[in-house]
């Protein structure tokens, strides 16, 4: 309501500074995540979250906190910050024991002081700093000395510098230090948004004493990658389906550092040879299929390998081993086969986008949980012990089925999409601008 003395003075025809065009500051975001380490999964989810904020953000100024920060620089020309500290050795020299393990403490500590400096001020003067899925909730790969303490670290960063913590689609689990779950809850309820890419994440966060209950659950972030992005389908189908099949660096449950992990790494090897010899047997082309640069590229050339001793690699060209850069590279092999077999979650998730059936091969909680939320839980094998004959039975059904999980799996993904659109508009409306 106007006052008196606002009616004798003249009306006001410019609005007020801070909404005038050219004033209002451009959001700042940042992303947090195991990034530019040659891991297309890891990718799916942060290309799906820059491209959601630029849709809705066009001016937002965007950042990331990565594991390769180099590549990440090179990918998308935006400012990246190492996660984590850079160690360094230390000479034993001719200190006795106890004074080497202080003299480690003290330069772990300079260490993290001088990276937290400088992680405080590339956080400085941002608004959002948003943790897009990825593995980051565990601690099996790294004990608590890795990601639960670079999430406590950031997220205490973050709470310093008045920055909105987002954690959005995570997974979970497993976590098994006590400290690596007390670091976890603090990074958690440090957050202004939390949500979960499925149910049993959101149990387990639970089950470690962090009150999720009232956190949703969104898919996996890889289910709304821009459709522009996916390949179309222009390739002519021959008499038979083209099988990809995907490989892992699997060592068992308590990967490498097992007493097994050779053994158990040498029968899975054994184990995927024996199927794709089955199928070539059967006259089935087969693509070979990876999903981390680094880590599958010598396990799918050890399976070549035993191929090769099997005679199996052959000028017929049948069996079929391209290499693969980038995130692209792996939608235009995925675009070329018919059904997909893979131990990689996003592997699974790009094909189901491209509306391809699967057969999963499962080796952690997110693989049941995914596809059982897809209604598709007979299609998910444990990859430990694989029985052959077993996915070589399934794998018959899929092809019996092939055209209803077609549409089943189209449905779903449109689903997904439609779904995880409404979460964008709640971070970028509502949790933003509060």
């Amino acid at each position: 309501m106007r006052s008196e003395r606002d009616d004798m003075e003249p009306e006001i025809t410019e609005p007020p500074k801070k909404e005038r065009a050219g004033f209002v500051r451009a959001k700042k975001i940042v992303f947090l995540g195991l990034f530019g380490q040659q891991n297309l999964g890891n990718d799916c989810s942060l290309h799906a979250m820059i491209e959601h904020t630029r849709n809705w953000l066009p001016d937002a100024e965007m950042k990331c906190i990565c594991t390769g920060p180099e590549e990440i620089r090179t990918r998308y020309g935006i400012p990246a910050f190492q996660m984590y500290a850079a160690s360094c050795e230390i000479e034993p020299g001719k200190k006795k024991f106890p004074m080497r393990i202080l003299t480690g403490i003290a330069a772990w500590a300079w260490r993290e002081l001088l990276h937290g400096v400088r992680a405080s001020k590339f956080l400085k003067g941002n608004d959002m700093l948003i943790v897009p899925g990825t593995g980051l909730l565990v601690d099996h790969t790294t004990g608590f000395r890795g990601y639960p303490y670079y999430l406590f670290k950031w997220s205490l960063i973050a709470r310093l510098r008045g920055c909105k913590l987002l954690f959005v689609s995570m997974g979970a689990g497993p976590i098994y230090h006590p400290l690596s779950r007390w670091f976890i809850r603090f990074a958690l309820s440090s957050a202004t948004y939390r949500s979960y890419r499925d149910a049993f994440s959101k149990q387990y966060i639970e089950s470690i004493g962090f009150k999720a209950s009232c956190d949703p659950v969104y898919p996996d972030l890889a289910f709304s990658l821009p459709e522009t992005m996916m390949p179309a389908s222009n390739n002519p189908r021959g008499p038979r389906p083209v099988i990809g099949v995907g490989v892992v660096d699997y060592c068992g449950p308590g990967g490498k550092q097992q007493n097994r992990g050779q053994e158990v790494y040498r029968d899975y090897i054994n184990k995927s040879a024996t199927f794709v010899a089955w199928l070539h047997d059967h006259h089935y082309p087969v693509r070979m299929l990876i999903g981390d640069i680094k880590y599958d590229s010598r396990v799918r050339q050890d399976v070549i390998e035993l191929l090769e001793k099997r005679g199996l690699i052959d000028c017929e060209g049948r069996i079929i081993n391209e290499g693969i850069l980038s995130l692209s590279d792996l939608l235009a092999q995925l675009e070329k086969i018919d059904i997909v077999i893979s131990p990689r979650f996003h592997n699974i998730i790009l094909a189901l986008m491209l509306n391809k059936p699967v057969i999963v091969l499962s080796h952690d909680d997110k693989f049941d949980s995914l596809m059982a939320e897809l209604g598709l839980a007979e299609y998910c094998l444990a990859i430990d012990g694989l029985d052959v004959d077993r996915l070589i039975e399934r794998f018959t059904e899929v092809e019996k089925n092939g055209e209803a999980l077609k549409t089943y799996i189209k449905d779903k993904s449109e689903e997904y999409r439609r779904v995880l659109d409404q979460q964008y508009s709640i971070i970028f409306k509502d949790v933003l601008r509060n």
